[in-house]
Formats: C-alpha cells, sequence, structure tokens
C-alpha cells in the first residue's frame, strides 16, 4: 500500500510538472519593467504656441516624462490637469480638466481620464471618464458615455466627436434628452 502511494504521488507530481508550459506569444505578452521617467516636475505649465500666437496652456500638478528606450515618447500628467484652449484672438475658447493625462510626442496626442470635463466659451460642459485630443486635427473624441449639459437640455450618449473649441459636435449614440425649464438645474 505505501508503495502505490508513491508510485501514485511521483507519477502525479510528474505530470503535474510535464503540464506546465509558457506559450512563447502569452510570455512575449507579459508587461514588462516599467522604465523610470528621464524628467519629473510638479506644478508644471506647458504652453503650445502657432505663429507666435498663444494657443494651448496645460497644467499638471505632476508630470513625467519618459522618453528613453520607448517607441514612442510620452508625457504622464498626474494628480489633476488643466487645459486652456485659445482661438485665434488669444481669447479662452474652451477648458478641460481631468484627473489623469497622457501626451504622446509623435503622434501629438494626448489621452484624459478620469472625471474629465470640458467647458466652451457658451458654458456648455462635457463630462466622460475618458477623452483623447488629437493636436494636428483640433478634435477631441471618445467611446465612452458623455454627458453634455447647456443651457436648455441635458444629452446623455455614448461616443462623441467635436472641435477642440467644443462648438460644433456630434454624438454617436443618444441614450437620453431631458429639456430644462427655466434654469431648474
Amino acid at each position: 500500500m505505501r508503495y502505490t502511494f508513491i508510485i501514485f504521488s511521483t507519477l502525479f507530481c510528474s505530470l503535474l510538472i510535464m503540464s506546465c508550459t509558457n506559450d512563447m506569444k502569452q510570455v512575449m505578452n507579459l508587461p514588462t519593467i516599467q522604465k523610470r521617467p528621464s524628467q519629473i516636475g510638479d506644478s508644471v505649465t506647458m504652453l503650445y504656441t502657432d505663429s507666435a500666437l498663444l494657443k494651448v496652456v496645460v497644467k499638471a500638478n505632476r508630470m513625467l516624462v519618459f522618453d528613453k528606450e520607448v517607441s514612442e515618447p510620452f508625457t504622464v500628467l498626474t494628480n489633476g490637469l488643466f487645459v486652456t484652449f485659445y482661438d485665434d484672438e488669444e481669447k479662452i475658447s474652451s477648458t478641460l480638466k481631468a484627473r489623469y493625462g497622457v501626451r504622446f510626442d509623435h503622434s501629438k496626442r494626448m489621452e484624459a481620464k478620469y472625471g474629465v470635463e470640458v467647458i466652451n466659451r457658451d458654458g456648455n460642459k462635457l463630462e466622460t471618464e475618458k477623452l483623447i485630443w488629437d493636436e494636428p486635427k483640433k478634435l477631441i473624441y471618445t467611446d465612452a458615455h458623455v454627458k453634455i449639459t447647456t443651457e436648455k437640455e441635458i444629452i446623455t450618449g455614448k461616443g462623441l466627436e467635436s472641435n477642440q473649441d467644443f462648438t460644433k459636435y456630434s454624438l454617436k449614440e443618444i441614450t437620453g434628452i431631458l429639456k430644462i425649464k427655466n434654469n431648474e438645474l
């Protein structure tokens, strides 16, 4: 009986060990060790200009720049960020705030996440959890749920594309419209 138990245990352990193999594709897809930032800054303000005109101001509580040993350099903005967009007359056209953001240097694209709010000069407000700003195209868009509050209505939906001033926008899927009477909000 004792020998049967030892043989059975040895056979079971051998099968268990032989069945544990790693697929090379799975191993290659495992996340690598986090790179260290080349620059770290607190209470940072970045100015973007075009033809000597101020176009965008980005303020962040914490900035981490990753530009070494990465395929595309990127900047992580944490602990809150605030973006101000300016028109051709250098007047504020819209603002964006979020708790977190990542800006990719080569593609000139920024992803804002968590508690994202965009307010245009008319006071219309967009709320979502994720928003992408395409700098060259001057567009903002998302596939996430959105809530737009205007003077007359609240619109909820999923997916949005807009100019960066948030004055012309379209929703991919509207899930609700609530009319507001006499500023009852």
